[in-house]
């Protein structure tokens, strides 16, 4: 009853059409009907190990790739939510990159380059910490952004969004027809409760090196942020790849959220670990009887 109520969960998360989306049609904290923490923490174990087979099987087939973009405002759980949820994979097949501000080579390069060269393998999972979507978010709230990267004039226009956008979507339904399994996930936290984790991160020793200065000088722009992201989510959430819109004001809620959506994605191509036809049976047969003759 749980898992199927998880699964329902997630699947209320899911945006795959932008038309008409608004972010304010999403709570933060999730429906009235939800797993009890408790219920979400066994599933998410139950998860983690699920997804540990898929990888697997995901890795032996050769065939897919799998690339998870995280979003979100400052505080919502991205760090924990990747440590969490993807805590069982094998790390020989698995990459994480967080992404800070470009540097000054990168920002002589277009702005998907670094992403792009940072792409997983076919038969791996790759996760992004901020993404190719900072190009629309932080860089469409704050303009000094856009300057730095001393792009063309006729370029900058008010278009500029608009066009990113499109690229962006284009891009990834390009990586969905190479084998791409594409997810992407909003984090979506309240005001109030990332006022209240950053005070948590000021009055607890262990967690003052996680905030930085920078993060309070961005509340402020909320209301700009929460239109930048309704924006993005609008213009580039498909079936190909798809936007989940996770309730993050608790964080118990948004790891089974996450970990059912990879889950199910991964359930959904099915790899299989690869057979062998009659010559690679009989090969093994060889081999079985050369070391049974050795023992003897």
């Amino acid at each position: 009853m749980a898992r199927a109520m998880a699964r329902q969960l997630a699947a209320g998360c899911r945006v795959t059409e932008g038309g008409g989306f608004r972010l304010a049609s999403h709570s933060t904290r999730g429906p009235k009907r939800v797993p009890t923490r408790d219920e979400a923490e066994g599933l998410l174990r139950q998860g983690v190990e699920r997804l540990a087979d898929l990888q697997g099987r995901l890795s032996a087939q050769d065939r897919h790739a799998v690339f998870i973009i995280f979003q979100a405002m400052d505080a919502a759980g991205k760090d924990g939510a990747i440590k969490h949820v993807f805590s069982g994979l094998n790390p020989q097949g698995c990459s994480v990159h967080a992404f800070k501000a470009p540097g000054p080579e990168e920002l002589d390069q277009d702005f998907l380059r670094r992403h792009v060269a940072r792409l997983p393998a076919r038969g791996q999972i790759g996760i992004h910490n901020r993404s190719w979507y900072e190009e629309v978010l932080i860089a469409r709230v704050h303009s000094s952004v856009l300057a730095r990267q001393r792009l063309p004039q006729e370029v900058v226009g008010p278009k500029i969004w608009e066009q990113r956008l499109e690229d962006i979507s284009a891009f990834e339904r390009y990586l969905a027809r190479q084998g791409y399994v594409v997810l992407k996930f909003f984090l979506h936290l309240s005001r109030d409760e990332q006022r209240k984790r950053f005070l948590a991160r000021i009055e607890e020793p262990a967690k003052n090196w996680k905030l930085d200065a920078g993060d309070l000088a961005e509340r402020p722009y909320w209301d700009a942020y929460q239109e930048a992201y309704e924006a993005a989510i609008r213009a580039t959430a498909t079936p190909q790849a798809p936007w989940y819109v996770v309730p993050a004001d608790r964080k118990w809620l948004t790891r089974l959220v996450v970990v059912e959506a990879v889950v199910e994605a991964l359930e959904a191509i099915d790899p299989r670990y690869p057979t062998l036809d009659a010559a690679g049976q009989e090969r093994l047969r060889h081999a079985a009887e050369t070391l049974a003759a050795e023992k003897g």
